[in-house]
Order: structure tokens, then C-alpha cells, then sequence
């Protein structure tokens, strides 16, 4: 019940967030969860627990979420120097090794990046857009639960999470992709059904190699959730990690 509770709770924020909130307001928003999502990457990957430690890096998360959140805004050249000058701060400053400091260094680009991309999907293509996205994410995701339930047998990634099965990923992206090219020819009624089927398998594939990425490094790090921030459900980057691999590809898409 609690995770029924705190998941309907969720799905309300996110959605009046969504088609409520103007864009700056949503940009502020999505800067709020990248810098939640990546204080849980940074606790999974090095435990680093102690705010002045992190507090830097997290503005950086923040600065990329709202740097890509500005449809007017284009290129990130200027990011990648400040990504750089960050990593020579780390080693030559900080006494990091160069490994620790690439790690580090990620969280802006698999957090704050396609956070940030998100707010300018519903700048660009608008409030229906950004609920397409996130509603194929969540299509995918509970057929992946029921066919691996139903008709799962092979492990899909068995040294990364046990429980995830061929069938599971399969079931998901056919069911997905349909939705996404049914739900997309409403959306776009320009688009053909065939791109937006090409566009739909790509987004659930990669959704899938997200949501696989995170429980690599919760699996690493031995730990079951990044957080217990959301009963039931876990963490912030625990609801979003198919979403973070999913989004930029979507987002070239509308900007193309």
C-alpha cells in the first residue's frame, strides 16, 4: 500500500508539474531532481557523504540541467571546458585520482544533461510531448514486469540484475513501441508511423540499458536503492534511470 500510496503521489506531482507550470518553473524543478539524482549517484559510486565535499559538483549538475533546459541555447563546448577544468581541479588540486575524477565528472552529463534536455522537450514540442516520453517510459517498464512474470525464463543481464529476463525485455519493447507509435501519430500527426517506430524502439532500448546502468552501480557498490527517499519505491535516480538514457535521443528528435 505504501508503495501504491507514494508511486500515485509521484505520478500526481510529476503530471502537474507537467501542465501546470510555466518554464522557468519547470526548469527550476528539473534542476531540484538532477541535483537529488546526482547526490544519490555520487553516495552509490564513491559514498561521499560530506556536503562541502560535494557541493561543487553539485552546482555543476545543476548549471547542466539548466544550461540544456534553454531552448535557445545550443552547443556544449562551453560545458565541456568547464568539465575539464573541473577534472584538473579534482586531480591537480584536490589529490584525486584521474579514475575517481572522470566518475566524479559524469554526473553533470548523465544527470544534469538529460534533465535539462526534458524541460526543452516541452518547450519544443510541448506539455503532450513530454508526457508521450515519459508514459512510453512507463509503458515499457511495467510490461517488462508482467511478460517477465508471464513468460520469462532467460536471465537478460544475470550478473546485474537477476531478476530482469529476455522475455521481460522483449514483452516491453514491443508493447512500448506500439504505444509510442499509436500515442506518437497523435502527437505528431506529421510524422510517419515507420519513424516513429524506429524513434519508439530507440527510446525503450535505451531505456532499458538506463535502468540496467544504474543496477550495475548499485550492484557494485552493494546496495539495493540509491536512496530511501520515496517509500517504496527507493530513490530519486531510482525512478528516473531509464528516463536519463531515453530522453536525449527524443530530444534530438523534436530539435531536428
Amino acid at each position: 500500500m505504501t508503495r501504491l500510496l507514494s508511486g500515485v503521489a509521484l505520478a500526481a506531482a510529476a503530471l502537474a508539474a507537467i501542465l501546470f507550470l510555466p518554464l522557468p518553473g519547470l526548469r527550476a524543478i528539473a534542476c531540484l531532481v538532477a541535483v537529488l539524482a546526482a547526490r544519490e549517484y555520487l553516495n552509490i559510486v564513491h559514498q561521499d557523504r560530506r556536503a562541502p565535499d560535494t557541493l561543487p559538483l553539485l552546482l555543476l549538475v545543476a548549471l547542466a540541467c539548466w544550461w540544456f533546459s534553454d531552448p535557445g541555447r545550443a552547443g556544449v563546448l562551453p560545458l565541456l571546458l568547464l568539465g575539464v577544468g573541473w577534472v584538473a581541479v579534482e586531480v591537480v588540486f584536490r589529490g584525486r585520482g584521474a579514475d575517481r575524477a572522470r566518475v566524479r565528472l559524469l554526473a553533470p552529463w548523465y544527470i544534469g544533461m538529460p534533465l535539462g534536455m526534458l524541460a526543452t522537450v516541452q518547450a519544443v514540442g510541448g506539455r503532450t510531448a513530454t508526457v508521450l516520453l515519459i508514459a512510453t517510459v512507463i509503458v515499457s517498464d511495467s510490461a517488462q514486469f508482467y511478460s517477465g512474470r508471464l513468460f520469462g525464463r532467460r536471465p537478460l543481464a544475470p550478473a546485474i540484475s537477476p531478476r530482469k529476463t529476455v522475455e521481460g525485455a522483449m514483452g516491453g519493447l514491443v508493447v512500448a513501441t506500439v504505444f509510442f507509435t499509436l500515442a506518437g501519430s497523435w502527437v505528431f500527426p506529421a510524422a510517419r508511423r515507420a519513424s516513429l517506430a524506429l524513434l519508439g524502439v530507440t527510446i525503450v532500448a535505451l531505456g532499458i540499458c538506463g535502468d540496467l546502468f544504474e543496477s550495475r552501480l548499485k550492484r557494485t557498490a552493494g546496495v539495493k536503492d540509491s536512496s530511501a527517499l520515496i517509500p517504496g519505491h527507493g530513490g530519486v535516480l531510482d525512478r528516473i534511470d531509464a528516463l536519463l538514457f531515453a530522453t536525449p535521443v527524443y530530444y534530438l528528435y523534436l530539435r531536428g
